[in-house]
């Protein structure tokens, strides 16, 4: 480690104190103005299991962005995304959601984060498996808004994927170009990595059964919206987001905050095991490898897109050594076609399934 990198590191718990003050101050005098004026709710997605259900959301100043077109212009795109990373959250405010027939209540916080938490209680009827709908209301006020939750129930394993450089090219290995495409795309002009749609339908489908997905990724919360409209509007099985806060949780690593949400997936699902996937481009092979030490018997496979030079690669295929002995295969491809053979193999997804994410990927090559 480098002696800016250590000192970095030695000031950083003050530095965070220190904006955490002015932040406290801040919103002390901003909040309760905002609390006044109209309001809309920004639900995220539900996830649980049939006895416990956690719904996260944020409370925010309307904001107006125009529905996403693919021959948007790049300039409209770029105000779009600076109208998201500007935000106007508001804090202290009561949230209620109800859930099947059970309640639950949350309050804001000063970045407009709320958590509900959904139990049925003793003698309550369970969530069934599958994907509901919690209608959430702000105290006091009129209007009912709708968020999406997903039950696992019965599943036969899970997909626990990164977002960017994985589903979504996003150029993470430059960050000029990163820059450049995060924020002058929409929903409808990112692309996705050829066949990852075919392989991640695939890998959710269990015949009658649904296998759980669930997306990490660093982009910040303020990126919800044109994420779950980029999955839908690419056919990409939905599924609850993680997200970063663009303020103090930036400051962190990457590795130690996926490394949180996959223990929180791994304690919530004990019986579930979960095939990983993610990129090259970052820290996701040496992060799933800690998981499949910390968790003998619990990750099924390890798929990661190849997307930086020969280098990088050396250390990858060092790391597949490693988590090989474990007893786990990790499978380093350029595209979705290598990870698919594997997974048939498996017997994770079918021949015909295998089938599909190669025509999908010869058409993506073809055009």
């Amino acid at each position: 480690m480098n002696a800016a990198k250590m000192g970095f590191k030695a000031v950083q718990p003050t530095l965070e104190r220190a904006l955490r003050a002015v932040d406290h101050a801040v919103s002390g005098y901003v909040q309760p103005r905002r609390a006044r004026g109209k309001l809309i709710l920004q639900p995220y997605v539900g996830w649980g299991t049939p006895q416990f259900v956690e719904l996260t959301g944020r409370v925010l100043l309307p904001r107006a962005l125009a529905p996403a077109k693919k021959g948007d212009p790049r300039w409209r795109n770029f105000r779009s995304t600076l109208r998201r990373l500007l935000s106007r959250e508001v804090g202290g405010v009561k949230v209620t959601g109800t859930l099947g027939s059970v309640t639950a209540s949350g309050v804001s916080d000063s970045d407009g984060y709320f958590t509900l938490t959904f139990v049925p209680g003793e003698g309550g009827t369970p969530f069934a498996g599958g994907w509901h709908e919690a209608g959430l209301t702000i105290g006091g006020r009129e209007g009912v808004t709708r968020a999406r939750v997903q039950v696992v129930a019965g599943a036969r394993f899970g997909i626990i994927s990164d977002l960017d450089d994985t589903v979504l090219q996003s150029d993470v290995t430059s960050l000029p170009r990163m820059l450049y495409t995060s924020l002058t795309g929409n929903a409808r002009t990112r692309l996705p990595f050829p066949g990852v749609g075919a392989l991640y339908r695939a890998m959710v489908r269990d015949g009658e059964l649904r296998n759980p997905i669930f997306y990490v990724s660093s982009s910040p919360w303020n990126f919800f919206d044109l994420l779950w409209q980029f999955l839908d509007y690419r056919r990409i099985p939905l599924g609850p987001l993680f997200l970063r806060n663009w303020g103090f949780d930036l400051l962190g690593g990457h590795g130690g905050y996926k490394h949180g949400v996959i223990e929180r997936i791994f304690t919530r699902f004990p019986d579930l095991k979960f095939v990983l996937v993610g990129d090259s481009g970052e820290k996701d092979p040496e992060i799933y490898a800690e998981v499949v030490r910390r968790h003998p018997g619990r990750v099924l496979a390890v798929y990661i897109r190849d997307v930086t030079e020969a280098g990088r690669d050396e250390g990858v295929l060092k790391l597949r050594e490693e988590v090989r002995r474990a007893g786990v295969d990790l499978v380093l491809a350029a595209d979705s076609l290598n990870a698919a053979s594997h997974a048939m193999a498996m017997g994770l997804i079918t021949p015909g399934e295998l089938r599909s994410v190669l025509t999908s990927v010869a058409r993506a090559y073809a055009t």
